[in-house]
């Protein structure tokens, strides 16, 4: 399984380059813009710009198709997710933590977290840092396609860290949890390090949510995750 992508560190022009393009339509359509059409519009020289650019383009934040007399400039999806971060860290300062509410549906997982949950590296790092320890398996939830962008943001939210470990020769990675509500039910999302759903969700308790809730597959369930 494929590490999760993280976007890179970028320096104060470089993200105001991001920002000019998405407010463009950047992250849609490519933008027809010259390096010097992008140096005035964020106080740059042409050449300080080109330069900038070329940096971006070469660490796959931005795609750029040269055409006669302009360039067409368009967002990488790690471009796309280091600007979700930082509208995160400003809608937290200006409005506070928040809280994302949706009803999902219950799914049948791969049996996968019973697996992982039971390994004592895990184990001990939720006893200590959730205070309590989880039944050993998730609750899979699937969710709805209108809210798979807000999911996005959720992962950059600050949240209680399980690192990751080696054991018998193998690696475990590590994972992030939210507090979250299921049905008015405390209990706690699980994001891991690596992984490509975007449209589950897998949470965690310390008893099991579908006998505890009454859940089979196809069931709506309410949905609370809470920013810490």
């Amino acid at each position: 399984m494929k590490r999760a992508v993280r976007p890179t560190a970028v320096k104060a022009p470089e993200l105001s380059i991001l920002k000019l393009l998405a407010t463009l339509g950047g992250a849609r359509n490519p933008v027809a813009l010259s390096s010097r059409e992008v140096g005035e519009r964020i106080g740059l020289s042409q050449q300080a710009a080109d330069r900038y650019l070329l940096s971006l383009e070469g660490r796959g934040l931005i795609v750029r198709r040269m055409a006669m007399r302009s360039q067409r400039l368009s967002l990488c999806p790690p471009a796309i997710e280091l600007l979700r971060k930082e509208y995160v860290g400003y809608r937290r300062i200006f409005e506070g933590p928040s809280t994302l509410r949706f009803t999902g549906t219950v799914r049948s997982g791969l049996g996968e977290g019973r697996y992982y949950l039971s390994q004592p590296g895990y184990a001990v790092q939720f006893a200590e840092r959730l205070g309590y320890s989880p039944f050993p398996g998730t609750l899979n939830v699937g969710v709805p396609t209108d809210v798979v962008d807000p999911i996005q943001t959720v992962r950059q939210w600050a949240g209680i860290r399980i690192d990751g470990f080696e054991a018998s020769g193998r690696t475990f990675g590590g994972a992030t949890c939210y507090a979250a509500h299921l049905s008015g039910r405390a209990c706690h999302v699980i994001v891991p390090d690596r992984t490509h759903h975007t449209d589950v969700m897998e949470f965690i308790a310390a008893e099991k949510l579908r006998d505890l809730l009454h859940l089979v597959d196809g069931d709506p369930v309410p949905v609370e995750i809470q920013e810490a």
